[in-house]
């Protein structure tokens, strides 16, 4: 999640017409206070009995914990992108994911 805040403003044009989210089966209350605690400039969303992860694949059983899928939405809701798991260690996978949200984010 560090990477993520730090090319925030890069990666995720400082959330003008971008909206980063991410969804965890932890607590609100922890997930509040890993993100203040680290200052994380995006929200974060509780999802405890992991039905968002089991929707869309990203929900590991055996652990009870979300995986680290990551899906790029574009403004009509439809998912234009999916690295799934995430590659959070390799570089290349922020040059993929910032290439997506160029071609998913709106024309203007």
């Amino acid at each position: 999640m560090n990477a993520y805040r730090d090319q925030y403003a890069t990666l995720f044009k400082n959330g003008q017409g971008v909206t980063l989210l991410a969804i965890s089966v932890d607590s609100v209350a922890e997930l509040a206070s890993w993100a203040r605690d680290s200052g994380y400039p995006f929200r974060f969303l509780s999802d405890p009995g992991g039905v968002v992860g089991r929707t869309y694949g990203a929900y590991n059983a055996q652990y009870k914990l979300d995986d680290r899928s990551l899906f790029v939405v574009d403004p009509q809701g439809k998912i234009s992108h999916i690295q799934q798991p995430f590659r959070e260690i390799d570089a290349t996978a922020y040059t993929e994911l910032g290439k997506a949200i160029e071609e998913a984010a709106p024309k203007e």
